[in-house]
């Protein structure tokens, strides 16, 4: 494929130059490889509920 050839054509009809914007952000969305999302770190009031030694709660009430 050449540099001048199109990437796609129009069969049938006369879009309006907003109906081809739509069309190739479409394509172009389409096209991207799907990433997932980082999880988000949680918040300070979360990571305060959390025992901080290694057993957790479990371990927490035996006696030492």
């Amino acid at each position: 494929m050449s540099a001048e050839e199109p990437l796609f054509r129009v069969v049938r009809g006369v879009p309006t130059a907003e109906e081809l914007a739509a069309l190739v952000g479409a394509i172009v969305v389409r096209s991207r490889p799907a990433s997932a999302p980082a999880p988000a770190a949680p918040s300070n009031w979360a990571r305060s509920g959390r025992p901080a030694s290694r057993g957790g709660w479990r371990t927490a009430s035996l006696p030492r």
